[in-house]
């Protein structure tokens, strides 16, 4: 988290500022209000405050017109914007973004939360959440239980609210029940699918917040030929293969088909690039005040002395993980068991560990475990990247995460 943070309060009640300005002053913030928007808009640019919190029906210079005026101003680039209103209308949030707020609180503020999110959203921190760590299929074993049986899924929050979530295995039906548990309504989130082999997308018709009314998901991932994500997600929902078909969704769904390149999702600049896998298949990296993330599954890179080892695919690989704060990927085998598994599209633990070291990734996460090895095989792998990582004087930290583990980047 950050240190004392320089943060600015307008709203014309001023019970409600003093209300923002205890809860941030008891954590150690410097803290500064006004009543009246036009005083601020004169303040705040001498000020240059880590973070202006502002109310939207203010009389005179009303909350959009400030938020547009203060961001217009060079010398505020840094600053985060934050609305905080009474109004929790969507119309309001989407236009208030638009306008240049980097975040949309709604009144009343929570005493336990409110804090930590202003420190969040100034930090820019991302949470990662592992709903599902397996590969190819789920399994229920009893020797499986400490590292979960789910396949794969990873969500990513924004401070701001954004969700991103990658794939869409049997671990995004965890994430579905989380998310209505905690009653997170009128969702703008992004689903990026890696490529549509069934532990991949297998749960996307058990996700419940597609069947809310007032959300809205993107689902993008690679095109095979002729055949959109459209197609690929109202195939797998034909009533021929499960009773409720995309039809039903009562959220926003749209699709958009991805290619090798670079793309702007949802205010997020994402690059993407083709795995070494059967079919079109895509690794991601996001970027996000200064932090990135790459999610890299299914993924095969052979070994040095392997005919089908690509000495250029493997730099294009390194370069396009370069000094990522997360790597997140496919670590399906034990160098024992790999031979056994050759052009399955899958890599094994030195591979994945040169590939670490070479792209200098501060941490990498392995995933996709086969459904296979019990934990002791996965403890096994994680030692084993360690001890290659170590021999080579790598700086990368290494984990393998377990279901539900969250990480902060």
């Amino acid at each position: 988290m950050p240190g004392k943070l320089k943060i600015y309060v307008v709203d014309d009640s001023r019970t409600q500022a003093e209300i923002a300005r205890a809860l941030l002053e008891k954590a150690g913030h410097d803290v500064m209000i006004s009543t009246a928007s036009q005083e601020a808009l004169a303040q705040i640019p001498s000020v240059r405050p880590d973070c202006v919190l502002f109310d939207l029906m203010m009389p005179g210079l009303d909350g959009y017109e400030l938020c547009r005026r203060l961001r217009g101003m060079p010398e505020l680039a840094r600053t985060r914007l934050v609305v905080v209103s009474s109004k929790a209308y969507p119309f309001e949030r989407k236009r208030a973004l638009e306008m240049g707020a980097d975040a949309y609180f709604v009144k009343p503020l929570s005493p336990t939360t409110f804090t930590a999110e202003v420190e969040r959203l100034v930090a820019g921190i991302l949470t990662v959440t592992f709903w599902g760590v397996r590969g190819t299929l789920p399994v229920s074993r009893p020797d499986a239980r400490r590292y979960g049986g789910n396949t794969l899924s990873v969500s990513v929050d924004f401070p701001d609210g954004r969700l991103f979530v990658f794939d869409g295995g049997t671990g995004v039906r965890a994430l579905s029940d989380a998310l209505m548990a905690a009653g997170r309504t009128r969702l703008d989130a992004r689903v990026l699918i890696s490529h549509p082999h069934w532990d991949h997308i297998i749960a996307l018709p058990f996700f419940v917040p597609f069947y809310v009314q007032g959300n809205r998901f993107e689902i993008c991932g690679p095109s095979h030929g002729d055949i959109t994500m459209r197609d690929l997600i109202n195939g797998q929902m034909d009533s021929v293969y499960f009773p409720i078909t995309t039809r039903e969704f009562a959220a926003d769904v749209q699709y958009r088909d991805l290619a090798e390149g670079t793309y702007d999702i949802g205010g997020v600049p994402v690059r993407t690039m083709l795995l070494s896998h059967p079919g079109n298949c895509l690794g991601y990296r996001l970027e996000h005040a200064g932090r990135s993330l790459c999610f890299v599954t299914d993924n095969e890179l052979y070994p040095a002395d392997s005919p089908h080892r690509s000495e250029e695919y493997a730099d294009r690989l390194a370069e396009f993980c370069r000094d990522t704060d997360a790597l997140i990927t496919d670590c399906t085998y034990a160098d024992a068991e790999y031979p056994r598994h050759m052009h399955w599209g899958h890599s094994s633990v030195s591979q994945v560990a040169e590939l670490a070291w070479r792209a200098r990734a501060r941490t990498l996460y392995l995933v996709h475990h086969d459904p296979s090895q019990n934990d002791d095989a996965i403890d096994a792998k994680l030692a084993a990247v360690q001890a290659w990582l170590g021999a080579h004087g790598a700086e990368t930290r290494v984990a393998a995460p377990v279901e539900r583990a969250q990480i902060e980047i």
